[in-house]
């Protein structure tokens, strides 16, 4: 009976520490679990934060608004080559590490390019740059191109028409010519409104590309948005000054989008 009773008391230890085992096993592997989970989630929110980034940066045309950074329609057209806090030239807003497209790094790279080349040929004092979802946009001042309410190009332009000519050369992207005119209404012939004014300037332009320049007409178009558009608002001669202008853009070549923030009226 005393080995028997041995005998029972010694398997009953043994069954015990098999099922305390099998126990910690079991809680060993719910947690592996756990934190499996745990780490997939945050993939994916990090994921979910990017893309919601990439949304948020492509509807605004520019900076992150999850990161703080203003939208690109915020930003000031400036004269390129003034730096930022970044070093990278303002007019430029790179979309947040991590965010970028092919469309953005297309994007950045054109207009590395034609900063250098507005640096180089000394044209900062008479174009802006910046960007939007399309492309990169040349910011040229009414008053370089044409006479207040006329639609035939100064002679003195064709010299920055011309430099322009070899930046277009130099890319192989559709160019748009855009034209936008300030706030005060057009009412005098041959133009009963803004709109035609706008559209007839840009016009102008493509054709001289297209006709003196030889550049290949396929890759030009013309478009007029009269005061609608305006970069600032038309609450001073000087901003209506600033909003009489005539843009070349260099789209990407992944298209789509519009331009945020334009609007203007020439006179």
């Amino acid at each position: 009976m005393r080995r028997r009773r041995r005998r029972e008391s010694e398997g009953g230890g043994a069954g015990w520490l098999t099922t305390y085992s099998d126990m910690a096993t079991l809680l060993l592997t719910f947690f592996i679990l756990l934190f499996t989970y745990s780490n997939v989630d945050a993939q994916k929110f990090r994921a979910l934060s990017s893309s919601l980034q990439f949304s948020l940066n492509g509807s605004a045309g520019g900076g992150s608004i999850l990161e703080g950074n203003p939208p690109a329609n915020s930003i000031k057209a400036v004269v390129p080559g003034s730096k930022g806090s970044s070093g990278e030239a303002e007019g430029y807003t790179p979309e947040p590490s991590g965010g970028k497209t092919m469309r953005s790094r297309e994007i950045q790279g054109i207009y590395r390019t034609v900063h250098g080349f507005v640096e180089k040929e000394g044209l900062s004092a008479d174009v802006k740059l910046r960007t939007d979802r399309r492309g990169v946009i040349i910011d040229i001042n009414e008053s370089i191109l044409f006479d207040r309410g006329k639609t035939e190009l100064k002679p003195d332009s064709l010299v920055i028409l011309n430099k322009l000519t070899k930046l277009i050369r130099s890319f192989d992207n559709n160019i748009i010519v855009e034209g936008h005119t300030d706030d005060v209404p057009m009412h005098r012939a041959p133009f009963p409104s803004n709109w035609e004014l706008s559209v007839i300037r840009a016009t102008t332009v493509v054709r001289y590309f297209a006709e003196e320049k030889h550049i290949d007409p396929r890759r030009l178009s013309a478009a007029g948005y009269g005061e609608y558009r305006p970069v600032v608002p038309n609450d001073s001669e000087k901003n209506r000054a600033r909003n009489r202008r005539v843009n070349m853009l260099i789209v990407a070549s992944m298209e789509g989008g519009t331009e945020d923030g334009e609007g203007s009226r020439h006179r």
